[in-house]
């Protein structure tokens, strides 16, 4: 299929495939330029090929995860295999400046990867990444990966259905082979589309085979079609709802589809009581090592609003939010507005170009320093490091009334950064909070440590490339 689940997060088979071949060539290149350079004589060197081991493992495992932080695979559907090359430069470029500490710190466990080896082998990866590729794309089109899909409806949940796939997010991973109409349902799909008209549809699957059907019908309590559908399963054709199919295609939650029903019997949902543990220690271990990695900076953005704004300006602006189960606590921040952003006591949300941001304010917005401080929010235990991001209470109240299930958000810790933070930019509208939702939702139900991990460790392209920030 073209997605797999890891514990409960999907990802795209393709680049799965692509980024273990290419783990590969990082080890291997790495065996290279160390036999280039310390060794010589293939028979000397294959008698101790195993003690270059850590060396090579640490340099493929570094370049991976920077590629991974700055969306290197992803990247390659939005801007194509160029500026997944460009990206891949940005990365071996990280890659190289974090192994070199690396060695610093470790030199006798990485000694393997000193001397010249680290950027021979950066220069070898680059020139076989490219060809690797090129190869990949040519002779295992995406096209291979892809599963044949019949939509069970044409109404208006296939129509929104569509909709949904036309973002970015569902990476061109199916192929929709056609809409099955139900009678006395509403057609919203065009004619060309729709599958002329059956008597049995395993009969019709039968003569035109299918990986998969989805169930997109506007009312499926009087139109499902129980016994063919039975009869499908039974042939080996899944048979998923629209709800669960847009899940897994664009990563989060059909908000407009969602029924209570589909949460009750979903896995996920259920808290994180069993992990609690592990994920304090995550939340505990990341915020300290940001802290001891960015407090100069947080240093000098402190001088810098006292500079800006005078000794006798707060450095620090703190506000009330929601948190778990509606708890409410003080979130602090570096102050990036003028000290009467809201002298009339009314809440606003941040605009493009807002002219109460300061000229470091605005500097430290962009950049996500001001977001640092809640570095103490985390280690006291009002916030966890992934999450949703935490609400003004009066926007809670005012967006619990007009989108559903918005409260649901409140069942996990509010975070630092999180899963829309990702996938999705400034939410300024209560549209953009309805959006933003249907991401908590996804997060929420599909938590986990290695998700937490994904999610901090894309942030840095978060940062890097100033996604979403205001």
């Amino acid at each position: 299929m073209a997605r797999i689940r890891v514990f409960r997060h999907y990802f795209y088979l393709p680049y799965v495939v692509l980024s273990l071949l290419e783990l590969g060539i990082l080890i291997a290149s790495a065996y290279a330029a160390t036999f280039l350079r310390h060794f010589g004589d293939p028979d000397f060197f294959l008698r101790h090929v195993s003690e270059p081991m850590a060396s090579a493992v640490t340099f493929g495992l570094v370049h991976l995860l920077t590629m991974t932080a700055l969306g290197v695979y992803p990247n390659k559907v939005i801007e194509g295999l160029s500026g997944m090359m460009v990206r891949t430069i940005f990365s071996i470029l990280l890659a190289t400046i974090v192994l070199s500490f690396l060695v610093y710190v470790f030199r006798e466990s990485l000694w393997y990867l000193r001397d010249g080896v680290l950027e021979m082998a950066s220069v070898v990866s680059l020139f076989l990444f490219g060809l690797t590729r090129s190869l990949f794309f040519y002779l295992v089109p995406e096209e291979t990966f892809r599963r044949k899909v019949l939509i069970l409806g044409a109404g208006k949940s296939a129509l929104g259905l569509i909709e949904e796939l036309k973002g970015p997010g569902s990476r061109q991973a199916i192929d929709i082979v056609g809409f099955v109409p139900i009678p006395e349902e509403e057609v919203c799909i065009s004619h060309d589309q729709l599958i002329p008209k059956y008597n049995k549809l395993h009969s019709y699957l039968k003569r035109h085979p299918v990986e998969e059907v989805v169930v997109a019908l506007d009312d499926r309590r009087k139109r499902l079609p129980l016994e063919d559908l039975l009869e499908c399963k039974m042939e080996g054709i899944d048979i998923v709802e629209s709800t669960t199919f847009l899940e897994r295609e664009v990563r989060k939650v059909a908000l407009d589809l969602l029924q209570p029903s589909w949460m009750i019997y979903s896995d996920g949902f259920g808290g994180v009581s069993a992990t609690q543990l592990y994920k304090r220690l995550f939340d505990m271990t990341a915020s300290l090592a940001l802290l001891l990695t960015t407090w100069p900076v947080m240093l000098l953005a402190a001088i810098a609003i006292k500079v800006e704004d005078g000794l006798r300006a707060p450095v620090f602006y703190r506000q009330e939010r929601v948190g778990l189960n509606g708890l409410k606590f003080r979130i602090t921040k570096f102050r990036s507005m003028r000290v009467d952003a809201e002298a009339g006591g009314t809440a606003q949300w941040a605009q493009e170009e807002d002219p109460r941001i300061t000229r470091v304010g605005r500097i430290i917005r962009k950049l996500r320093i001001d977001e640092l401080p809640q570095i103490f929010n985390v280690l006291v235990g009002d916030m966890a490091f992934v999450g949703p991001r935490p609400e003004r209470p009066v926007f809670v109240r005012h967006l619990s009334e007009i989108i559903p299930y918005y409260y649901q958000r409140h069942r996990v810790k509010p975070g630092i950064t999180g899963w829309a933070q990702l996938c999705f930019s400034y939410g300024a509208t209560d549209q953009d909070s309805k959006e933003k939702l249907r991401y908590d939702l996804y997060y929420i139900k599909n938590q986990s440590l290695l998700l937490d991990l994904i999610i901090l460790i894309q942030t840095v392209e978060v940062v890097l490339f100033k996604k979403g920030a205001r």
